[in-house]
């Protein structure tokens, strides 16, 4: 036998590794150019909010204490059971606090693996190396894509895929040797998958599909009983996946109609929306452009629209399945397009968007397997067909990478998310409602104002808007009409824990205290996790003089929001009402720890050192207190001719 064969080998096994490594590293870098504004990118108040930035449970970090609600269903009023997402939002908080860059670059860190482990499937599977790497760069920097990544609370998207990859490896892995160990391994990562996005319950369809093509474990040139009885084969085999499938998907189902997230609308509209959305997705496909964060409902059913959309589907089907023995890989990517876009196509309305970018996150790789192996196919009748195939495929992902650069810039934070989608959207009540939050936050009240009219024109049932102009108002001292518009938002929603707070707020300060009270307990009676009705029920049994109540509000404040200087501020007062001036000192300077530019909390500490006969502190707090603006401290110290 001869002896050369072995260093020959050894060198090619070498050479192949290192390509593929060097394919991995140009993704990589590729992915990290193109999404490089990450860098600038801030939390949006698009469920940012209620994900992290304001969630006192994701900013207790991993506790035992945050890990059970994880698990526990006390949050499914958001529409969805992730724990593992919770998990990865509070490891998250354990590395980075509240500074957005960090959960960015988490996001784009799975992204990254998502890439790579899709390349290196798809290779392992089909030895086509370059149509490999191109669907693989198609699914790294497609534009359609930024929103699953580039916005946090989308956390769901890029871990459940990166769950959803592991388990078709591992599946990959299975069917060259059967092990119940690879089952399990399988089995376990697709259970993972499914506690992060119960969109992944289409992956056992998808696994029959690549058994089709290209795994070749259904064969079509056999007779047709055969082929059924095939199929019989996969399907029993991957049983315990369907069953896992039907579980979550039945959950998901039953928390939608639970939360009332299941929007209630004609059959024919969500099957005209269906074939919309499906012709949509393909358009933005090729043409990407008018991508926003949300897009309305449209009003009313367009019949050319639908007839052409549903002509489109049609011919393509009709195509893919003339050529299915010839080219497989077209009805498999085809019917991985429908099949993992089925959950969130609308047949079952949840939400009141039409459709959605980051519904494609998965989706679009049938369409890029079509895209990759079809186009190779084609180029080979060319003499130059790797140089033409190299070209094209450089070509079409520098232009990409182009619009998906500029798609992230619109993610800097939540005005310029919304602005571009007034840009690109009609009657955009959602992005009005957004930017009406963001005006609130930066103190734009009248602006805000503006924004809420807006929405409340084009939707007038839309319960936020109320509730976010009582917010400006409440700011503006327009106290009345804040209580008009928080009563709006609870007649439409009863259910409104945060409206019932800032109606509280509004009475407080018209001195209806008893009144505030009431709200503020029915607000915590609907979500005994409202940290601001705590506070402000706090509020306003210390200005009752009921300061031993107060204080165990303000204790219950610290409790739900660990982090929340204003607490301790709070408590801070109530403990000098009830003259115990040392712990009030101690709650002021864990505020200041907090929150280090808190000129009231400077203020209040000096008033309590000065009871407590310490004036060398009371001044020097006095004058730290007037360097942040406070103005009762600036006057304070002029009265005592001392400089600050």
């Amino acid at each position: 036998m001869p002896t050369s064969r072995g260093p020959l080998n050894s060198e090619a096994n070498h050479h192949k590794n290192s390509t593929l490594i060097l394919i991995c590293l140009a993704l990589t870098i590729i992915t990290v150019i193109t999404f490089g504004q990450f860098r600038d990118c801030d939390f949006v108040n698009y469920d940012d909010n209620r994900y992290v930035y304001d969630n006192a449970h994701v900013q207790q970090g991993l506790s035992w204490k945050s890990m059970q609600w994880a698990f526990s269903f006390e949050y499914i009023k958001s529409g969805h059971w992730t724990p593992i997402i919770w998990l990865s939002l509070m490891l998250d908080h354990e590395f980075f606090g509240l500074n957005p860059h960090g959960y960015h670059l988490t996001n784009l860190f799975f992204h990254i693996l998502n890439t790579i482990l899709l390349f290196l499937i798809f290779h392992r599977m089909t030895r086509a190396l370059w149509q490999s790497a191109f669907i693989a760069a198609l699914f790294a920097i497609h534009p359609l894509h930024v929103e699953s990544v580039a916005w946090v609370t989308e956390r769901k998207d890029v871990l459940s895929t990166f769950f959803w990859m592991l388990s078709m490896g591992s599946y990959v892995l299975y069917t060259e040797r059967k092990t119940i160990k690879r089952y399990l391994l399988m089995t376990v990562l697709f259970i993972l998958g499914l506690m992060s996005k119960s969109m992944l319950v289409t992956l056992p369809f998808v696994l029959i599909l690549l058994d089709w093509w290209p795994l070749g474990r259904l064969h079509p040139d056999l007779p047709m009983k055969t082929q059924w009885g095939q199929m019989r084969q996969m399907v029993w085999e991957k049983l315990p996946l369907f069953i896992l499938s039907g579980v979550f998907a039945l959950m998901a189902k039953l928390i939608a109609q639970y939360t009332g997230n299941v929007v209630s609308l004609p059959l024919y509209e969500r099957l005209a929306n269906v074939f919309r959305s499906y012709a949509i997705y393909l358009m933005k496909l090729i043409w990407p452009s008018d991508l926003a964060v949300f897009y309305p409902y449209p009003e009313g059913v367009v019949l050319w629209q639908i007839v052409g959309a549903a002509l489109v589907l049609a011919v393509i089907t009709g195509l893919v399945l003339w050529r299915r023995k010839h080219n497989p890989f077209l009805i498999v990517g085809w019917l991985w397009y429908l099949g993992t876009l089925l959950p969130v196509i609308g047949i079952i309305q949840a939400g009141s968007q039409a459709y959605a970018d980051r519904y494609t996150y998965i989706p679009l790789t049938g369409l890029f397997i079509m895209i990759a192996w079809a186009g190779g196919s084609f180029l080979k009748q060319w003499r130059y067909q790797k140089e033409a195939f190299l070209t094209l495929s450089a070509l079409s992902i520098l232009c990409l990478c182009i619009i998906t650069w500029t798609q992230v810039g619109y993610w800097q934070n939540s005005i310029t998310l919304y602005e571009h989608a007034f840009k690109v959207t009609d009657h955009n009540y959602v992005a009005y409602n957004g930017m009406s939050v963001a005006y609130n936050d930066l103190g734009n009240y009248r602006q805000a104002i503006e924004n809420c009219d807006q929405v409340i024109e084009i939707r007038p049932g839309f319960a936020d808007a109320y509730y976010n102009r009582g917010i400006a108002y409440n700011a503006l001292g327009n106290y009345k009409q804040a209580i008009e518009d928080c009563n709006k938002a609870i007649e439409i929603n009863p259910d409104y824990s945060e409206a019932y707070n800032n109606r509280g707020v509004a009475y407080n300060a018209l001195g209806n205290y008893r009144q505030a009270i009431e709200d503020c307990n029915k607000a915590i009676e609907i979500n005994p996790d409202n940290a601001e009705a705590y506070n402000n029920l706090g509020v306003a049994y210390g200005s009752l003089g009921n300061y031993r109540h107060a204080v165990e509000d303000f204790i219950k404040v610290i409790e739900i929001k660990p982090g929340y200087s204003k607490g301790y501020f709070n408590l801070g007062i109530a403990y000098n009402g009830l003259g115990n001036y040392r712990q009030a000192v101690e709650d002021f300077n864990k505020a200041i720890e907090i929150n280090p530019d808190f000129a009231n909390a400077y203020y209040n500490r000096s008033v309590t050192y000065d009871r407590l006969g310490n004036h060398n502190l009371a001044v020097e707090d006095l004058k730290t207190a007037a360097k942040f603006g406070h103005e009762d401290a600036k006057n304070l110290l002029r009265r005592q001719g001392i400089n600050w």
